[in-house]
């Protein structure tokens, strides 16, 4: 049962997140930040895991904190739901298309976090929301997960398309690196023994 609840509050927010990466990819997500759910939404869809996230945050000031710290506390569910790793296939990656934007994800679930982010939006908002966000995003995400992220655009046009593409190659890299490999067994996919 790969399944973890997540809840965070700060002065700032107050979020809680449930996580089950062996699920349908349903989701019920409401963070008062209408793109980023969707976000979140296409996160849970193509990587078949069931998400729940409920977020409260100072949006009269900005969606920053509430974007960065949903990150947080679902990359945190995300690492105790994977438990100790075992069996997994670690290493996965994606390149994915959406109409004229191509982006492409690679990850490793190695418990050493970080981001490379090769993404440039052609505008700096998606409605109300900041294009600047979706990295955050990722990163808050990478972190928390312990997760190497590599996030690159290779090409694309329309903003929205854009982020979409970057959401639906990690689903999809995530899903990958998780899955139970049957030839590694009962044991960790790293030489160290442990990841």
């Amino acid at each position: 049962m790969r399944k973890a609840e997540i809840a965070r509050k700060t002065n700032e927010t107050e979020i809680s997140v449930s996580v089950d990466l062996d699920g349908t990819g349903s989701a019920d997500i409401k963070t008062g930040v209408g793109f980023f759910d969707h976000m979140l939404d296409q996160l849970a869809r193509h990587g078949l895991m069931d998400l729940v996230i409920r977020a409260k945050g100072d949006l009269h000031i900005d969606q920053h904190h509430t974007v960065e710290d949903t990150g947080i506390a679902l990359g945190q569910a995300f690492q105790k739901a994977l438990g100790d790793k075992k069996g997994i296939r670690r290493y996965a990656s994606c390149d994915l298309v959406m109409d004229e934007a191509r982006s492409s994800v690679a990850i490793d679930v190695s418990g050493r976090p970080f981001l490379v982010w090769r993404v440039e939006f052609p505008r700096d908002k998606i409605g109300d929301f900041d294009t600047e966000l979706v990295r955050e995003w990722f990163q808050a995400f990478s972190m928390n997960a312990g997760i190497t992220c590599h996030v690159e655009n290779a090409y694309g046009e329309n903003a929205h398309h854009i982020a979409e593409s970057c959401f639906k190659a990690l689903a999809r890299a995530l899903r990958d690196a998780v899955e139970i490999d049957p030839r590694v067994g009962d044991r960790v996919p790293s030489t160290k023994g442990t990841l």
